[in-house]
């Protein structure tokens, strides 16, 4: 086993637990969807909760919903009239997602849209006080620039996979269209003098932004 493998290990056993409905979410992500890698997980659906926590945001605006994982670990620390909008371009998890939130704790506060983010979030009137990108990483930079205007000062946007695994930081060897998009987004969002920016080396790279003003 390598250092990074029981490094791992020694994480996941030393933090809260996961719910139990998220932990059955998990494993059926696994067996049944491709590209279960996609799902939050345990020490990141942790980390989202509890940055929720933190937050306190009444309003959280989801690209990217998957199978559902982030958006019941955003919604768990909620405000009681707080609502997390969560946006899925694919179709076809339309039916298998409102059954989820519909007998999930927590996701009668997620409201879910189906198609594009970036004709969505327009139509949706609403004022963010927090935003999770994890949707096509090619876009990050035009979500960002049609979500920031409605965030709120002092909100939050978390972006994930803003390291991806590593290849960000060398994008001669990885030239592939995601990686030269999350490293030019990575640069773009420190170009805003009102955003404040930390990257966390958590999986596969998380980005927290903070709008100053």
């Amino acid at each position: 086993m390598s250092i990074d493998s029981q490094v791992d290990e020694y994480i996941l056993s030393h933090i809260s637990e996961e719910p139990e409905h998220l932990s059955r979410l998990y494993r059926r992500t696994h067996l049944n969807h491709l590209y279960p890698r996609m799902c939050s997980g345990h020490l990141q659906g942790r980390i989202l909760s509890m940055l929720t926590a933190m937050i306190k945001p009444k309003r959280v605006l989801e690209l990217g919903t998957y199978t559902g994982y982030s958006a019941l670990c955003l919604a768990e620390n909620l405000a009681e009239d707080g609502e997390v909008h969560t946006i899925e371009i694919d179709d076809e998890m339309e039916e298998e997602l409102t059954e989820l939130f519909s007998c999930s704790p927590g996701g009668d506060k997620v409201k879910l849209h189906i198609g594009d983010a970036e004709a969505i979030i327009p139509t949706i009137d609403e004022q963010w006080d927090m935003i999770y990108i994890d949707a096509n990483k090619r876009r990050y930079i035009e979500y960002i620039d049609l979500s920031l205007p409605r965030l709120v000062p002092g909100g939050f946007i978390i972006a994930d996979n803003t390291l991806w695994d590593g290849k960000v930081t060398d994008t001669v060897a990885n030239h592939d269209a995601q990686t030269v998009a999350l490293d030019k987004f990575n640069s773009y969002i420190l170009t805003k003098p009102e955003l404040e920016v930390v990257i966390l080396p958590v999986r596969d790279g998380l980005t927290l932004i903070r709008k100053k003003k």
